[in-house]
């Protein structure tokens, strides 16, 4: 199947093949493209401006200042007792959150642990191991009731694993969760493992406890950062946290069936070949290109080569790719040390339909560290802005939850208060909460308030 070449007929009826998605679509913050009356993709209707929602008020509990009209409550916490014997882990990065009918909503965590961190208890199914024990790091499902947020059951889902930074929902109501680990045995920081890691990995979000970790090989072997699945054609959309990364593409021989295989691609501009913009401001943000990709061989990547291959098949340049989210009608990706400041970027890939071109653009520079400073994790919130993570480096970290609206401004909606990352932004269903992982130690919160409509 042509997944690039694909008609707007053929994306119907794989849509309407795949209705059952569209909850966790929801749940994680996206909305189905549409076509506008004139044909074009449709866009979110915005107000002319927004201004924010007003300075941040301080915590008095110490934790996470918010503006006026906000709260927020902790759903989850480091060393919280799970209901399969372990205790929730440290590291809480990337995660999705999907409707699972019957009054329940899921929240699927990556655990970015190493081999030498606290798994939170001994893991009785995995995927590889150090020195005879499986490596800590995975995921965790929490179940909460709709209604009420309370904690139903929390569990791991996934074991075995290193590094699981980001990754991204599907429509078919899974989460990819992708490791952030190119090493094995032999290579750097490999001592003792006893397989190669570097893979993503399906949890699905219906899953009641470990599942059997299944590394989507096909997809490549790299720095894996996160993922995003257009839902109209089945495709998977990839970053690499790397300063000379690229941005990949998955085709499926099977939309909604990974496992299965297919091709990995890799983004190749036209008349740009570096979209860093650190020497010369080569990419002027709003300026579209076309865009190809170009088909990668060995895509398991034994030497962790597979960007230098790409750029060298005219592959452009991203600077630290991470958050990676589908929104309306187009894939945003946070450039993380992007940009002449080097503050941070956000691209804007619009997918091509009925035959025309895929597209990209520089939709947001940060020019001060009052934009964002160091944008890492991001979704598209119910009303088109972006909601961007903050991960600073710099010895003393002052992160905020930034918001992006469609016309490029950018306006506060949280500050972290203690010395650590946010991460792992995601709606609920219904729009109402903002979950969000405080990295380490361990919290997840949920935060509501008057989001613009």
């Amino acid at each position: 199947m042509n997944l690039s070449a694909i008609s707007s007929s053929d994306r119907r009826r794989f849509l309407g093949a795949t209705a059952s998605a569209f909850a966790a679509l929801a749940a994680s913050g996206c909305t189905i493209r549409t076509r506008g009356a004139d044909g074009a993709p449709g866009r979110a209707r915005q107000p002319a401006s927004f201004a924010g929602y007003g300075a941040l008020a301080p915590d008095p509990a110490g934790l996470i200042d918010l503006p006026p009209g906000f709260s927020y409550r902790v759903i989850s916490r480091l060393g919280d007792g799970m209901d399969d014997g372990g205790t929730v882990p440290d590291r809480a990065d990337g995660m999705g959150c999907f409707d699972l009918g019957g009054g329940e909503i899921a929240l699927v965590r990556n655990h970015e642990l190493q081999p030498q961190h606290d798994a939170g208890g001994p893991i009785a199914k995995g995927f590889g191991k150090r020195n005879g024990v499986y490596v800590p790091g995975g995921t965790t499902t929490i179940v909460l009731d709709a209604e009420t947020l309370a904690v139903k059951r929390q569990f791991r889902s996934l074991g075995g694993t290193i590094r699981n930074c980001a990754g991204g929902v599907t429509p078919w109501g899974s989460w990819l969760s992708c490791e952030e680990a190119p090493t094995g045995p032999g290579q750097r920081y490999g001592d003792g493992l006893e397989r190669n890691h570097g893979w993503v990995f399906e949890v699905p979000a219906s899953a009641r406890g470990l599942v059997d970790p299944v590394p989507l090989t096909a997809m490549g072997r790299f720095n894996h950062e996160a993922a995003a699945v257009d839902p109209a054609t089945g495709i998977v959309y990839m970053t690499e946290d790397r300063d000379d990364s690229v941005l990949y593409r998955f085709l499926p021989k099977v939309p909604g069936k990974l496992a299965e295989g297919g091709r990995l691609q890799a983004m190749v501009i036209e008349g740009l070949a570096d979209t860093r913009n650190w020497n010369s401001p080569a990419m002027p943000v709003g300026k579209r290109y076309r865009v190809s990709w170009v088909d990668l061989d060995n895509v398991e990547a034994p030497k962790d080569d597979l960007r230098q291959r790409a750029a060298a098949k005219g592959a452009a340049l991203v600077a630290r790719g991470e958050g990676l989210h589908m929104g309306e009608s187009a894939i945003f990706a946070c450039c993380t040390s992007g940009g002449a400041k080097q503050l941070g970027q956000i691209l804007k890939l619009t997918p091509g339909l009925a035959g025309s071109p895929d597209m990209v653009e520089l939709f947001f520079e940060s020019e001060s560290t009052a934009q964002f400073n160091y944008g890492d994790n991001l979704c598209v919130a119910p009303n088109g802005h972006l909601i961007v993570c903050e991960d600073q480096y710099t010895d003393v970290v002052d992160n905020h939850i930034r918001g992006i609206t469609p016309q490029g401004s950018a306006y506060d909606v949280a500050r972290l208060t203690t010395q650590t990352e946010l991460a792992g932004a995601c709606f609920s269903p219904d729009g109402k909460w903002l979950f969000v992982n405080v990295y380490s130690p361990t919290a997840t919160l949920a935060i509501t308030g008057p989001w613009a409509a």
